[in-house]
């Protein structure tokens, strides 16, 4: 950053501006949807309690299931990382800020600025704290004065799925004789959205080789 830049921010020593993008995730989540559905893929809601109650239905389960992988597969490596932002209608906001080591951040979007945040470990409440949204407030008006004057602040509350490394993998599965053939893809923590393209990829390749086991299985068995 220039001089002058940085003289918006008088507590900091120096800093760093780029040109970037960001995905605004509702919008872009029901255009995958809609992309989905156009190739014929069907879309149902249920709750599934384990992983066993689908293998009468699909030959290969993909494990998508987030911080839920948690119960449903029962994996003790996984843990919430609870995250608290503030939605606020302040459209005169056109630039990103992101503070240090990146706790607090306003990320202006299509519709509303987005003011974080919070990292909590292991805290798996979804009620949102009002003490942790004056902080936010307080702490993303010290590097934008102007966002005083925000309206319609609405709190959001998030767990992000973190473990020590994503689990992306294949798994088999047996009950009584049964096999069941899973592909895990979980544990993104907040990176979910920014890496979540790469281990889709991965993802399928798994489930192909998923198929052609099943294909060598089943020749095998008319012999």
């Amino acid at each position: 950053m220039s001089e002058a830049e940085l003289q918006k921010f008088p507590q900091h020593q120096f800093g760093q501006a780029f040109t970037t993008l960001r995905c605004d995730c509702p919008p872009y989540l029901q255009w995958l949807e809609k992309r989905l559905k156009a190739t014929g893929v069907q879309m149902q809601t249920r709750k599934v309690a384990d992983l066993w109650e689908l293998h009468s239905e699909y030959d290969v389960v993909v494990n998508c299931a987030g911080i839920g992988a948690h119960q449903l597969v029962g994996d003790e490596k996984l843990f919430p990382v609870r995250g608290q932002v503030l939605k606020v209608d302040a459209p005169w906001v056109k630039n990103f800020i992101r503070d240090g080591d990146g706790l607090t951040y306003i990320y202006p979007g299509i519709h509303r600025v987005t003011l974080g945040g919070t990292r909590e470990k292991d805290n798996w409440s979804l009620s949102p704290d009002p003490a942790a949204t004056k902080d936010i407030l307080e702490r993303c008006c010290s590097l934008e004065p102007s966002l005083r004057g925000a309206q319609e602040i609405k709190v959001k509350v998030g767990l992000r799925p973190a473990r020590q490394s994503v689990r992306l993998q294949r798994e088999v599965l047996s009950q009584g004789g049964v096999k069941l053939p899973v592909v895990h893809n979980y544990g993104h923590g907040a990176g979910g959205f920014s890496v979540h393209r790469g281990t889709a990829k991965e993802a399928a390749r798994l489930v192909g080789e998923c198929i052609a086991a099943l294909q060598v299985s089943s020749s095998r068995a008319k012999l």
